[in-house]
C-alpha cells in the first residue's frame, strides 16, 4: 500500500513538473492548461482589470462611453461589448451592444471610429434576456 501511494505521488509530481497544470476531471475530459499556454494567455487583456468599467472613446479622443459587461456568444467566442450610453452618474443611462471588432486600443485607450456620443444614444437599448 505505502509503495502503491510513493508511486502514485511520484508519477503525478513528475507529470506536473512536465508542464501539465491539472484541475478536476469531469468525466472523461480533463480540465487544464500547460504552463507554456498559461504564460501566454497571461499577456491577453482581463475583462475584470482592463476593459470593464473602461471608457470607449471617438476618433476626437472624446469619451462617448463606458464599457458595462462583454458577451461570449455561444461558440466560446467574445463577441459583443455592451456600453453604457448617455445619462448622469448612471441616471438616464442605457446600455448598446457594439461588435467587439468595432473597437481599437490606441496606447491604453478603447477607440470607436466614426462613432459620437449622439450616434450611440439613438441605438436601440439593450437588455439581458431574463
Amino acid at each position: 500500500m505505502i509503495k502503491t501511494t510513493v508511486a502514485l505521488v511520484a508519477t503525478v509530481g513528475a507529470i506536473c513538473a512536465s508542464g501539465w497544470v491539472f484541475a478536476q476531471v469531469a468525466g472523461s475530459v480533463t480540465l487544464g492548461v500547460t504552463v507554456a499556454e498559461q504564460k501566454l494567455i497571461a499577456q491577453g487583456w482581463s475583462a475584470k482589470k482592463q476593459i470593464l468599467g473602461s471608457l470607449v472613446y471617438n476618433d476626437a479622443n472624446e469619451p462617448i462611453g463606458q464599457i458595462k459587461d462583454m458577451i461570449v456568444a455561444p461558440d466560446r467566442s467574445v463577441s459583443y461589448a455592451i456600453v453604457g450610453v448617455g445619462g448622469f452618474l448612471g441616471i438616464g443611462e442605457h446600455d448598446v451592444l457594439i461588435p467587439v471588432g468595432a473597437f481599437r486600443l490606441e496606447g491604453q485607450k478603447l477607440k470607436l471610429a466614426g462613432a459620437t456620443k449622439q450616434a450611440l444614444e439613438r441605438l436601440p437599448n439593450f437588455e439581458y434576456a431574463h
